[in-house]
């Protein structure tokens, strides 16, 4: 979508710093590079573009204008994650050896009153639900080095359930099964499934080493049970989580913080880069039937202080 309307008059305005991008995926890159050239800093839905070049443009005009790129998802940055982040980096699994995660839901046409566009190029539950869960196991795990994928479509079209379009057949562009296996730089495995063709099913999230499983709440929530299971125990014991569970938009304010402090924010388009070339991948091992590299990233995520308040005044 162009500069027009509302942005225009966003971009305008000499005291707005940051613009949040909250469009369809297909707008992403065209609204973020207006925003930038108007002088803003921006912090987008994800994903942070509809394939890596745009989103290396988007990088690029920012560097050159020295202004910032933030980038959903942020529930990374919640209590739940977070603990368990403060688990894996105080060695409490030792050197993980192993993650899994999934996603399964009949899709969101049943309830989204124009869900057209969630079944286009650049969503799917690849594009659209993959960022919770991948950038949960680059947080734990660090940077993707190569992936292998399978992919189906459920079904080559889907109705529209609800609102003043129920009944409306429309088609079906990307696969809606999505499985792939990651290999990561630090030797780790992990299997991940994401899809809009099962029922509904509890999203879970696994990191394993020889002696004990640690059991991660949903990255598609900000907290939940965290549980470690012991080696030889029969039953995971909880951990406490410590840290924020306001919800979403804890990304835009921690950008906001940094901009004001000088220091790095930790929803970066970096990070969103960085999981859109592993999602990126994952769609052409489907198309090429291979294994396909990730492009080298090497930024270490460090944990939130556990006591970040967000609701501390921000100067």
């Amino acid at each position: 979508m162009p500069a027009s309307g509302s942005l225009a008059r966003v971009l305008d305005l000499p005291e707005v710093e940051l613009v949040v991008n909250l469009t369809i995926p297909a707008a992403h890159a065209e609204v973020a590079l207006t925003a930038l050239a108007a002088g803003k800093h921006v912090y987008g839905e994800k994903p942070l573009a509809l394939d890596p070049a745009a989103a290396r443009t988007i990088l690029t005009e920012a560097a050159a204008r020295g202004l910032r790129v933030g980038n959903a998802p942020d529930t990374f940055l919640g209590a739940g994650l977070q603990s368990a982040l403060r688990v894996v980096a105080a060695g409490g699994i030792g050197t993980p050896v192993a993650g899994a995660t999934w996603f399964q839901s009949p899709g969101p046409e049943s309830w989204h009153p124009s869900p057209e566009f969630l079944f286009a190029h650049g969503a799917g539950p690849l594009f659209d639900m993959g960022p919770y869960y991948l950038t949960a196991l680059v947080t734990l795990f660090g940077p993707v080095t190569r992936v292998a994928a399978t992919g189906r479509k459920a079904r080559a079209t889907r109705v529209i359930g609800s609102g003043p379009k129920a009944g409306t057949e429309f088609p079906v562009e990307v696969p809606t099964h999505v499985t792939a296996l990651l290999e990561f730089a630090a030797g780790t495995g992990a299997a991940t499934t994401f899809s809009f063709g099962l029922p509904a099913g509890p999203p879970e999230h696994r990191g394993h080493r020889h002696d004990g499983t640690l059991l991660v709440p949903d990255p598609n929530n900000f907290n939940g049970k965290l549980r470690l299971r012991r080696a030889g125990a029969e039953e995971p014991e909880t951990i406490a989580t410590t840290g924020t569970a306001v919800g979403r938009g804890i990304g835009v304010l921690d950008m906001a913080r940094a901009l004001r402090s000088g220091t790095a924010h930790r929803a970066s388009g970096e990070l969103a880069l960085h999981v859109l070339d592993v999602m990126a991948a994952i769609d052409a091992s489907m198309r090429d039937e291979a294994f396909v590299g990730v492009p080298t990233w090497t930024e270490k995520l460090e944990p939130l202080p556990e006591e970040w308040d967000p609701f501390e005044a921000t100067l």
